[in-house]
């Protein structure tokens, strides 16, 4: 019997993967991110239980499983990318940090331990795979029942093309260009069917705001751009 085909775009594999090595520089490519971070692991400390047994999924170079595992989770890491996997053990084994880091799929962890955690993120990751929706539904098996899943995307309007494509890739610079495609960003409302579909209830969302010029970061109730989702199953 055949592997089955992962739920992955092969092209956004490997530009990831090429700039893996400058993940953790926080004035380089990922600079949006180091901003981001701390928001947005509050968000989810708040949200998990202390010492769950979490599941990062598009984990990257660890940024987020690094600040979870400070925050007393026990962190699996997960991600297609050879390339950010090796950066994120070596950057974790640097920092003492004892996370489990894996290159592996959300659909074929799935199959083989269903249930297996009390809460899943998966940040700014759907709008980069081929069906987000068959994603959606993977993070909900990996998930025991009550257990969180905390996702966050790009909403699609015409708000969000201007702030995240053409003013945060081409005016400021603050992302490669070419790292977003507008028409892959996800709707809440389409996010929430998909979780509906999959088992899960919608209980939060937050829109997450980066001032591009005090570089500061805060959580709303404007979830025109960047969001963030809390799930349960």
């Amino acid at each position: 019997m055949s592997e089955p085909a992962r739920n992955a775009d092969h092209a956004e594999l490997a530009k990831f993967d090429a700039i893996a090595a400058g993940f953790w520089d926080p004035q380089g490519e990922f600079r949006p991110l180091h901003l981001l971070n701390p928001v947005r692991a509050q968000f989810i400390a708040a949200r998990v239980p202390p010492g769950c047994r979490l599941l990062d999924v598009g984990c990257g170079g660890g940024l987020l499983a690094e600040a979870l595992s400070r925050a007393g989770a026990r962190v699996t890491g997960i991600d297609l990318a050879p390339g950010m996997i090796e950066v994120a053990r070596l950057h974790a084994a640097q920092e003492g940090l004892a996370i489990d880091y894996r290159v592996a799929a959300a659909e074929e962890l799935a199959r083989e331990q269903p249930q297996a955690f009390d809460a899943v993120t998966c940040l700014e990751l759907l709008e980069h795979v081929p069906d987000p929706a068959a994603t959606v539904a993977s993070l909900a098996a990996l998930l025991r029942p009550g257990g969180a899943l905390i996702v966050s995307t790009l909403n699609r309007n015409l708000r969000s093309f201007l702030t995240a494509i053409v003013g945060g890739e081409y005016l400021l610079r603050l992302i490669p260009r070419g790292t977003h495609e507008y028409e892959r960003f996800i709707r809440p409302a389409e996010l929430a069917r998909w979780g509906r579909a999959a088992g899960l209830r919608l209980v939060a969302t937050a829109g997450i705001e980066l001032n591009p010029f005090t570089q500061r970061v805060t959580l709303s109730t404007d979830v025109a751009v960047n969001y963030l989702a809390h799930f349960t199953r």
